[in-house]
């Protein structure tokens, strides 16, 4: 089987599982590092031509990563195409263990069952924080309604502010922004990569907690480190507001 993967998250999935079926992947797929794999342009404006030339059995896309038109150009080419749309951490751990049993898994991969076990061990013993959640500037865009990053963050004690929007991903001025008085601003380093010069200083007084976009976004082989990794992130920002 050949299958072309444009999304990041389920390019690491099959890579570390069944390595020798992807035949290529996105610019943006960095993970396993040192995938050696033909590059195929973007996730948002791939390289139909090029994904075509490649001959895949399958092509991998998700609603959120990748764009509709792209994904129906293929199919109406004859390219089989896999849609995934994970909204919560459950919904991920069963989207990629369908999907690595219908390439060909034997068996669950064990990072797959390790992240089943990191996700079940977390606890939650302390109110909730609230937040709100960039994942863009200039404009601001903000995690909104039903996104899986949302679901990382309440799993781990983080409620967002704007998690009953009407929209997924709504544009608010930096001055609402402020207004709703959050205890805490989740700043990821991707898709817009906030850093400790570029985020924090709009949000004066408030805790900045800044995270692995990775660990937040991914649904891959990245779940089984999340859970730790990004509440050491966010206990580091409340313990060091300043930081």
């Amino acid at each position: 089987m050949r299958v072309v993967s444009l999304v990041p998250s389920l390019t690491e999935a099959v890579a570390s599982t069944l390595p020798g079926l992807l035949v290529g992947a996105t610019d943006w797929c960095t993970h396993p590092v040192g995938l050696d794999v033909p590059r195929v342009g973007g996730s948002k404006y791939p390289d139909l031509d090029r994904i075509r030339a490649l001959r895949p059995d399958l092509v991998l896309v998700n609603v959120e990563e990748n764009r509709r038109e792209d994904a129906d150009a293929l199919a109406a080419a004859g390219v089989p195409v896999r849609v995934t749309y994970p909204r919560t951490v459950d919904d991920a751990l069963t989207e990629l263990a369908a999907l690595l049993a219908e390439l060909g898994a034997a068996a669950e991969p064990g990072w797959l069952t390790a992240a089943r076990h990191a996700w079940s061990a977390v606890p939650v013993d302390a109110p909730p924080r609230r937040a709100v959640v960039p994942v863009w500037r200039r404009p601001w865009v903000v995690l909104g309604r039903d996104t899986f990053a949302g679901d990382v963050l309440r799993r781990l004690g983080v409620t967002h502010l704007y998690a009953d929007h009407a929209e997924r991903y709504p544009r608010p001025p930096l001055a609402e922004l402020r207004a709703r008085k959050p205890e805490l601003v989740v700043l990821p380093d991707e898709p817009y990569p906030f850093a400790p010069g570029d985020g924090p200083e709009a949000f004066p007084g408030v805790p900045c907690a800044l995270v692995s976009g990775r660990h937040l976004t991914w649904y891959g082989p990245s779940l089984g480190e999340a859970p730790a990794r990004l509440a050491a992130q966010l206990a580091a920002a409340v313990s060091d507001p300043a930081g």
